[in-house]
Order: structure tokens, then sequence, then C-alpha cells
């Protein structure tokens, strides 16, 4: 599982030059605990998170800018990045929110809460979906899915090395899924 198949996108930006209350505000009303700063181009250029906005001496001046508090550089991920290294990442570094890159261009974020409902999906309703991707990929019912503490493993009767290469790609990117194998006939 990727980045890209848990981030939220897309993703709600501050400039340097938004007030702290514009950015507080918009933290309270969507429920976050930061939000990526971007520049005019909408590159990264930092982050600010609610313990920036609550750090004693801002909280008394009213005119006080994202700019002021923000931690730059921030640490971000592309897209591709292992659900595993985000996690490690937010654990060891003690971060809540990684932005997601393409380039220095913000696409989304992933959020402890984002690896945590991960983990909170039932391996049937995992195997469900990994089920019915796989239906659409083989327009029709050509494999049987089944899901046990986040392993898939998919059952063929035959096939090649590319299309057991496709069959993994597909499980593996369904929030959920740890890891895949694929059983030809009952072996592998």
């Amino acid at each position: 599982m990727r980045a890209r198949d848990i981030m939220t996108s897309p993703v709600i930006t501050v400039t340097p030059a938004v007030p702290l209350k514009g950015a507080a505000a918009l933290m309270v009303s969507h429920g976050f605990t930061a939000l990526p700063v971007v520049d005019d181009d909408k590159r990264l250029v930092g982050i600010v998170t609610e313990a920036d906005l609550v750090r004693g001496k801002y909280l008394e001046e009213s005119n006080a800018l994202v700019s002021d508090v923000m931690t730059t550089p921030a640490v971000a991920m592309d897209a591709a990045a292992p659900a595993g290294m985000l996690a490690r990442v937010m654990i060891d570094d003690r971060r809540r929110c990684v932005p997601i890159v393409d380039g220095s261009t913000v696409i989304g974020v992933v959020t402890r809460r984002d690896l945590v409902r991960v983990l909170a999906r039932t391996d049937t309703t995992v195997a469900a979906e990994v089920q019915r991707v796989l239906d659409v990929y083989g327009g029709g019912r050509k494999w049987t899915v089944t899901v046990d503490d986040g392993e898939a493993v998919i059952g063929a009767d035959s096939t090649d090395d590319d299309t057991e290469r496709v069959l993994v790609a597909l499980a593996d990117a369904v929030p959920g899924v740890l890891h895949t194998r694929v059983l030809v006939g009952g072996q592998r």
C-alpha cells in the first residue's frame, strides 16, 4: 500500500502570508492538526501545526502570520512512498501529518488518522474490495480472494508472470492489504 492509496486529496493549504487566526480557523473547521504551507506556485515551503499555533508569544499577537511560526523545510514524501515508511516517519519524528508531493507540488496529505483508518478495515471488507478490483480488471470472476490479517491471497487456476504482477499490484493498492500472494493451482 502506498501513500497515493490512503492520502487525502485535494489538500487544503495556506500561504506564508495567511494570518495565524485564519490558519487556526481552517484547522478547527476541518479537524486538521497541520496544514502544508505553499508558495504562490503551489510548491511546498513548510508546514504549520497546532503546536506552532499555540506557542505562547504568538497567541497574543493578532497580526502574526503563518510565516512567523511555520516549520521549514517540511518533511514530505512522494505518492509512491510505502505506508510503512510513512508510519515510521510519523512515529520516529513525532509527526501527525506528512505532505505528499509530486516534485515540490503538494498533491495530498497522509495523517496518523489515515493510517489508523486503514488498520481498522476488516479482512472481509478488504477482501471484497480486492475481489471487486480484480473482477473489473478481468471482466468477470476469474480469481478468488481471501484476506487474513492484511495478507491477500489470490487463487488462480493458471496465470503468467505478467498477469501475476498486475494482480499483485492491483491488490496491493487496496487500503488494508499489507502483502499479496498468488496461488496458482494451490501452489506458490
